[in-house]
């Protein structure tokens, strides 16, 4: 389970994170929506460590790892993974050796012992295999198409089972054919990890295929969240003003 109490974060006086509150519980995805550039990256980046808040507080499994050390932080997060909307892939390694970058450098997220590097290599295949990239292992990122490298990301994730997946904007960029298919592997890591897992997205139509709740960000909160039926019905002025401008038919429209 993850709880966020209260947080806040300022960049010089410019303030992104006033006071926000969230809880995603064991095993579910929530996804959190809101317009480009008001923070929902930050946010993440709290959740994973990156970034230290000004105030408040973020709890895994009733853990306060806003108070944690950073030593005892990088410890704790063996078990936590981030695609990052850029994908984050080492340039100067394959794509089998960006896979394979985790276990070769923290073993065993459970016990930290060193991996055979035959059941390492077992490991990359199958993740690969997995996101339909197994012919891709020799393979440098510069060859690969965006979505590729989007696939690629995820499967470093799968290769080590994280418990917690953090996913920033997974779809941004890619074209319709390409995102759906982003979204199925979302879906299909879920099930495959039963992972808890927040996606930070502006697509209301990913949002709906891989969320169980969605929440919506603004002006620095979590103002709203629900399920999925109850967000899309909600009255709430702002939900309504964000879904308008996605659009994603209102209530009693026809959808073409």
């Amino acid at each position: 389970m993850i709880v966020v109490q209260d947080l806040h974060k300022s960049f010089d006086d410019f303030k992104v994170l006033k006071g926000l509150n969230i809880t995603v519980n064991e095993g579910e995805t929530v996804v959190i929506l809101g317009r480009s550039g008001v923070g929902k990256s930050v946010l993440l980046k709290h959740i994973i460590g990156i970034l230290k808040p000004d105030s408040g507080k973020i709890f895994i499994d009733n853990t306060c790892i806003s108070k944690l050390s950073e030593r005892a932080l990088y410890k704790f997060n063996k078990n936590t993974g981030m695609l990052f909307q850029s994908s984050a892939l080492f340039d100067s390694m394959t794509i089998g050796e960006n896979t394979a970058f985790y276990l070769r450098q923290h073993g065993n997220p459970d016990t930290g012992k060193q991996i055979p590097e035959a059941e390492i290599k077992d490991r990359v295949h199958n993740a690969l295999e997995m996101v339909n990239l197994e012919e891709t292992y020799d393979k440098m990122p510069s060859d690969m198409s965006g979505g590729m490298r989007k696939r690629a990301g995820i499967a470093r994730l799968i290769v080590y089972r994280p418990r917690i997946i953090l996913y920033d904007e997974p779809t941004t960029g890619l074209d319709p054919i390409t995102a759906m298919h982003i979204n199925e592997l979302i879906i299909k890591t879920q099930t495959e990890l039963q992972a808890t897992s927040i996606v930070v997205t502006h697509d209301i139509r990913s949002a709906l295929e891989v969320g169980d709740r969605l929440a919506l960000h603004h002006d620095g909160k979590i103002v709203h969240i629900s399920d999925k039926k109850s967000f899309m019905q909600s009255d709430n002025p702002i939900i309504k003003k964000f879904l308008a401008n996605t659009g994603i038919p209102k209530k009693g429209e026809p959808q073409e």
